[in-house]
């Protein structure tokens, strides 16, 4: 809510400063970056790898640069965890807007070595974020191969980071 709330002087670059080490204690990036890529992480060699993790964090810090560009009274509510499939922890929130529906979002943590971490966001309970992710990153490795799917996620996150 912070970055929400110094938006406008943070600027898109500010966010994303700001918004990178909290992204990068809570979500499990490689995990998330591994099922989205599928075989194709598999076999990719190990600069691959490292190339395709660094442009998949960037894109995601920048995702919520973006999204966080102002603040509007919003509030973010906890309201409860259970256990989920697969050893994870189903953590049930919801963002409140004054003048809108609430956003039900369930993150979907796994335990890591240094603990749990978000490995997917469920919005309204149904719609993972990352299946849609590899859907879409699916396509643009049949066609392009993984440095196809930098170069897309690199412009992606370009243009996200534009104000």
């Amino acid at each position: 809510m912070e970055v929400m709330k110094a938006a406008d002087s943070l600027g898109a670059q500010g966010r994303f400063q700001r918004l990178a080490p909290d992204i990068d204690d809570c979500f499990d990036l490689e995990l998330m970056i591994q099922v989205a890529a599928g075989g194709y992480w598999y076999k990719a060699e190990e600069s691959e790898h490292r190339a395709l993790l660094a442009v998949f964090r960037r894109m995601s810090i920048g995702t919520y640069a973006s999204q966080f560009s102002g603040h509007s009274g919003e509030t973010f509510e906890t309201l409860g965890e259970r256990p989920g499939p697969q050893s994870t922890l189903l953590v049930k929130t919801r963002i409140n807007h004054p003048a809108e529906d609430a956003v039900r979002l369930t993150y979907v943590l796994s335990e890591a070595p240094d603990g749990w971490r978000i490995a997917d966001i469920l919005l309204d309970d149904d719609v993972s974020q990352l299946a849609t992710r590899r859907s879409e990153y699916r396509r643009i490795l049949k066609t392009k191969g993984i440095s196809g799917l930098i170069a897309v996620l690199d412009a992606k996150t370009d243009s996200l980071l534009k104000e």
